[in-house]
C-alpha cells in the first residue's frame, strides 16, 4: 500500500490508518407500497378520520417523506442511499384513478435514488412500467427481463447502476420474480431469465470494473432472497420485496431485522409503506462488511406528515372521496382479509368474496367459485363499510367470468392453487360451492385430497359450471387450465360492485369460516 518506501515511520502510519478507514453506508429502503399514498389503518386500508382521530394510522407518503427528510438531515455528513424494492403500482383508488400520476409524483418528491421493477408495475402492460420509467429522474432497475423487444420500455430499465456515495461506488443489481408472466400483464416480448444467474452475470460485471461494494435490490419474496444471498456471491447486502415480510427487532412476532445468511444481511420492510427500513453497513477499505446495524423504523402518528404532500394529496384524493366514502353495507364484526390468511387457509374475505361471486350467479347453472387469495387485498373492519374499503379489498378493477370445466380441470386448478402455499403466493384458492383439503408435506401438484361439490365427491369427467375472476380465467396465477375452457364469458360486472350489493343484502354482514378448506 505504501508508495514510497523511503517515507517516515510517522507518515507510514498516517498513510496505513488513511488505507484502512471505515466507510458507512446507510440505506433507507421502503417495499410494496401498492398504492397506500394516503396513511393506512391496522387493517392495512385507508385510514378514516376516526383513526386519524384516535392516533391509529401509519405510513402514507407524507410520513415516508418526513421520515427520510428528518434522516437525511441528521446523517448528512455520512453516506446515505434511498431504495425502493418495487410495487409502487396497485391497492387504493389512487391508483385505479390515476394510473400510477399520484405514485410518480410522490416517488419523485422523495427522491430515491433507485427503484426496483415489481411485479404489478406491468398491471397495465408495458406501457404502465414506462409511464413509470419516463416519469421519474432516478433509475430503474431489474436484470433478469430482457426488454429489449418491447418497443414501449426498450433502453428505459437498467441491467445494473452503480451509485457514486461519498467518494465511493455502490454496485445495484436487481431480480423481479419469474413467474411475473403469471401474477401480472408484461407483454410477450418481455424475457424473463433466472433470477440467481442474472444476478451473479450483474455482480461479476460490477466486480470486473472494480467496484467492491453491492446491493441487490430484489422483489422477488423473502425465500428467494434467502437462496440469493446464500447462493450469488459478491453481495454485500439484500434489500427485498413482494413477500411484505414483517421485520422488526421490538416488534414480537415478527422477523429479525435484518436476516442474516453467512454474512449477508436480507432486509425487507413489510408494506404499504407502514415501514422505513434502516441497514447500515461498515466497509474496511477492501469492500469488506465489518459491522452491520439496522431495524424497521415503524412510521406510526408519532410521525408529522409533510405539510405539502399532504395537501397535494388531499388535492388529488378530493375527486374520489364522494364514491371512496359512500356508505354501501354494514358489517357486524372485522373481515379478515389479511394476505397471511388468505394466501394459506381458508379466511373471512376469502369466504365473503366467493359466496358473492356465486350469489351472483347462481342462476346460470353455476356450482363452484373459485378467487385467487393474492386478489383480496385488505380487511375490512366493523361497521359500516364504504365503497372505498371494498375497492381497497378489490383493486384491480376486475371482473366476474362464468365457464365450463371438467371436474379434472377443477382438481389440478387447486391443485395450482396450493402448490406454493409455503411461499405465500397469490395464487391459493378461495372458494365457495366446493371443499377439499391439502397437505403442504406433500409434493406440489399431488397435494389436494376429498374434493366435495356440494357434498358429494367430485367427477374428474363431469363438466362443471365455475365462475371467478377475468384474470384468473385467461391463466393469471398459474391457471392455466381455465384458457381453453367451454363457453368461456369474461365481461360480467365488477368485482368490487358484486360484492359491495352482496354485503348489502345482508343486513349487518357476519363474516364467518366454515371448514371449506382443510389443512391437513
Amino acid at each position: 500500500m505504501l508508495k514510497n518506501i523511503l517515507m517516515t515511520s510517522a507518515a507510514a502510519i498516517v498513510c496505513a490508518s488513511a488505507a484502512s478507514a471505515e466507510y458507512k453506508l446507510r440505506i433507507l429502503h421502503i417495499n410494496d407500497l401498492h398504492s397506500r399514498v394516503e396513511p393506512i389503518n391496522k387493517y392495512d386500508s385507508t385510514c378514516n378520520a376516526e383513526d386519524n382521530a384516535e392516533g391509529k394510522c401509519f405510513g402514507g407518503y407524507a410520513r415516508v417523506a418526513t421520515k427520510i427528510a428528518e434522516l437525511r438531515a441528521k446523517y448528512a455528513d455520512e453516506n446515505l442511499i434511498v431504495l425502493d424494492a418495487g410495487d409502487q403500482y396497485q391497492g387504493s383508488l389512487m391508483y385505479t384513478t390515476y394510473k400510477g400520476d399520484a405514485e410518480i409524483e410522490f416517488a419523485e418528491a422523495i427522491g430515491f435514488d433507485a427503484m426496483a421493477v415489481g411485479n404489478h408495475e406491468f398491471d397495465d402492460g408495458d406501457e404502465g412500467l414506462a409511464k413509470l420509467a419516463d416519469g421519474v429522474s432516478f433509475p430503474i432497475v431489474s436484470g433478469n427481463i430482457d426488454v429489449s423487444g418491447s418497443p414501449v420500455i426498450a433502453g428505459k430499465i437498467h441491467n445494473h447502476v452503480v451509485l457514486e456515495v461519498g467518494g465511493q461506488k455502490i454496485g445495484i443489481v436487481s431480480a423481479l420474480a419469474a413467474d411475473t408472466v403469471e401474477t401480472s400483464s408484461p407483454s410477450a416480448a418481455v424475457i424473463f431469465n433466472d433470477e440467481i444467474t442474472s444476478l451473479q452475470a450483474d455482480v461479476d460485471a460490477l466486480e470486473a470494473e472494480g467496484i467492491n461494494k453491492i446491493i441487490a435490490l430484489n422483489h422477488v419474496g423473502i425465500s428467494k432472497d434467502l437462496e440469493i444471498a446464500a447462493q450469488v456471491s459478491g453481495l454485500d447486502a439484500v434489500i427485498g420485496g413482494h413477500s411484505h415480510t414483517e421485520m422488526s427487532n421490538t416488534k414480537e412476532d415478527a422477523l429479525a431485522y435484518p436476516q442474516m445468511v453467512g454474512d449477508v444481511p436480507v432486509a425487507q420492510a413489510y408494506a404499504y409503506s407502514k415501514y422505513l427500513g434502516e441497514l447500515v453497513l461498515t466497509f474496511d477499505d477492501a469492500g469488506t462488511v465489518t459491522n452491520i446495524e439496522g431495524d424497521a423504523i415503524l412510521l406510526d402518528a408519532s410521525v408529522a406528515e409533510d405539510e405539502a404532500i399532504k395537501a397535494r394529496i388531499a388535492e388529488l384524493a378530493g375527486p374520489i372521496d364522494e364514491m371512496k366514502n359512500r356508505i354501501v353495507a354494514q358489517s357486524a364484526a372485522n373481515i379478515d382479509g389479511d394476505r397471511n390468511s388468505c394466501r394459506a387457509v381458508e379466511c373471512q374475505m376469502g369466504n365473503l368474496v366467493t359466496e358473492a361471486m356465486l350469489d351472483r350467479v347462481k342462476d346460470q347453472g353455476i356450482e363452484i367459485a373459485i378467487q385467487n387469495g393474492g386478489g383480496l387485498r385488505s380487511s375490512i373492519d366493523a361497521g359500516d363499510v364504504t365503497m372505498g374499503e371494498v375497492l381497497t379489498v378489490l383493486p384491480f378493477q376486475n371482473t366476474l367470468s362464468t365457464f365450463q370445466v371438467t371436474g379434472a380441470s377443477v382438481v389440478a386448478a387447486l391443485e395450482n392453487g396450493v402448490s406454493r402455499v409455503e411461499e405465500g403466493s397469490g395464487r391459493f384458492p378461495q372458494v365457495a360451492g366446493i371443499t377439499f383439503a391439502f397437505d403442504a408435506s406433500k409434493e406440489a401438484g399431488s397435494r389436494v385430497s376429498d374434493v366435495l361439490v356440494a357434498g358429494a365427491p367430485i367427477d374428474l369427467e363431469k363438466v362443471y359450471g365455475v365462475v371467478s375472476n377475468n384474470y384468473v380465467r385467461n391463466g393469471g396465477d398459474g391457471y392455466k387450465m381455465f384458457i381453453d375452457a367451454q363457453n368461456a364469458y369474461d365481461f360480467g360486472p365488477d368485482l368490487a360492485d358484486v360484492t359491495a350489493e352482496f354485503i348489502a343484502k345482508s343486513g349487518a354482514y357476519t363474516p364467518f369460516i366454515d371448514g371449506r378448506i382443510t389443512v391437513k
